[in-house]
């Protein structure tokens, strides 16, 4: 009986493992849930954690002394005459040690530091990067969900104009073409629903993957799109560009790169090795020290071919740097233009254009009871309002996926994404 207990306690364990993500379930998911969980789950993020961790166990490495070396010799044996067999021998038993010179070892430690450091940068940049696909899978779940709210509403205005327009050809005030122009309209409508249940889910589907689950474990994103007050000038995010893990990086990569150099310089200097140990002289059966010391003669290889890779290598880091802050100031100055396209668009519908087509549909309505406007004034009006509300989710969505992009591209060092519950 024990041992099915533990035989059930370790399958659960393994289906836990194989969906950690799926046993987390909740109605309502938060951008913030959403980003927690990504940061947990992610496995791409925990093998550049385990990168950090490596590269900090290869700084102890680097800083370690060599090892000494035992060395074990015998002479004058196996000759002839008072020298055949053994009984001459000499038996010399001493240990060797390597000493390092010009700062070898510190400039080994020092460059190891310095990857460590590169790794960390890394991380952040990969940190950053599922953070911003995260933040714009949540945002299409938002703007997919307020599409549906929109077209499910154009359905029950298809539909109310159907009856309308039905309670009017039977009161004989308009043709029957209107009531067939009415029902087609809804049908049509119809279809524009059943997309948009299927374009939200998928929305829903793409969220839990980027999560870690196979299948979606939440049904609704809580959340609503709008806009900020403010918009950071386009020199506060530039005095932050450097704050950006892409361009951070480099600052490390330059020093580890110089770090190299002047390690492969030192190679340049011959390390030593002395040793002392005994010598037993077997015929007299007596014992002395030894002592000696020995230099590697720098006649043939003088470490020239790696010294000018090193030089080479921290030549091409300094450019690399170069390339990507320019690559960097591109990408933000795309992304500001983006989000200030958006937010004029979105500003515009939201205190121009919505209310103007609200009031005329409105109006279009009512008068379409008294015979004022045609069946074909009422449907434009309508499609109208609605197509300049999609818009709008549209620039709304548009705006904060460029804001995300900041952020990423700055760090979050002027702005902070989030998004306001409904």
């Amino acid at each position: 009986m024990d041992r099915i207990y533990v035989v059930v306690i370790v399958l659960c364990a393994v289906f836990i493992s194989a969906y950690p993500v799926s046993a987390f379930e909740t109605k309502e998911l938060t951008l913030e849930q959403a980003i927690t969980l990504s940061i947990e789950k992610n496995p791409e993020l925990a093998s550049a954690s385990w990168e950090v961790r490596a590269r900090e166990a290869r700084i102890r490495q680097a800083g370690t002394l060599p090892n000494p070396e035992l060395e074990f010799s015998i002479d004058n044996f196996g000759g002839n005459k008072d020298l055949r067999g053994v009984n001459g021998a000499e038996y010399t038993m001493a240990i060797t040690q390597l000493i390092e010179l010009g700062g070898k070892r510190s400039k080994r430690a020092y460059a190891a530091g310095l990857e460590r450091d590169l790794a960390g940068w890394d991380y952040e940049a990969k940190k950053r990067d599922l953070l911003n696909e995260v933040t714009k899978s949540f945002i299409d779940v938002i703007a997919e969900q307020e599409r549906l709210k929109v077209t499910d509403e154009l359905y029950r205005l298809a539909e109310q104009s159907l009856n309308t327009v039905s309670a009017r050809v039977q009161a004989g005030k308009v043709s029957p073409i209107e009531e067939i122009r009415a029902s087609a309209e809804l049908s049509k409508t119809m279809i524009e629903l059943e997309r948009a249940k299927r374009s939200l889910d998928a929305a829903r589907k793409k969220l839990s993957t980027v999560l870690g689950s196979p299948v979606p474990f939440f049904e609704k994103a809580a959340g609503q799109l709008d806009l900020d007050p403010d918009i950071p000038t386009s020199e506060q995010l530039a005095q932050n560009i450097n704050k950006n893990p892409d361009v951070a990086r480099w600052s490390i990569e330059v020093e580890q790169r110089r770090s190299a150099l002047n390690l492969e310089r030192a190679n340049r200097i011959p390390d030593p090795s002395v040793s002392i140990g005994v010598k037993r002289f077997r015929e007299t059966e007596t014992s002395a020290l030894v002592a000696g010391i020995s230099f590697p003669l720098p006649l043939f290889n003088r470490n020239t071919g790696a010294v000018a890779e090193a030089e080479s290598r921290l030549a091409k880091a300094e450019e690399e740097q170069k390339a990507a802050l320019l690559k960097t100031h591109t990408a933000a100055t795309e992304a500001y233009l983006a989000l200030s396209n958006a937010s004029v668009e979105a500003a515009a519908l939201k205190n121009s254009v919505l209310p103007a087509l609200q009031a005329a549909f409105d109006a279009v309505q009512e008068g379409y009871k008294y015979g004022k406007f045609s069946y074909l004034d009422l449907l434009d009006a309508q499609r109208s309002l609605s197509e300049s509300r999609k818009q709008f989710i549209e620039s709304l969505a548009a705006y904060r996926k460029a804001y995300a992009d900041v952020e990423r591209l700055t760090a979050g060092g002027a702005i902070q994404i989030s998004m306001g519950s409904e």
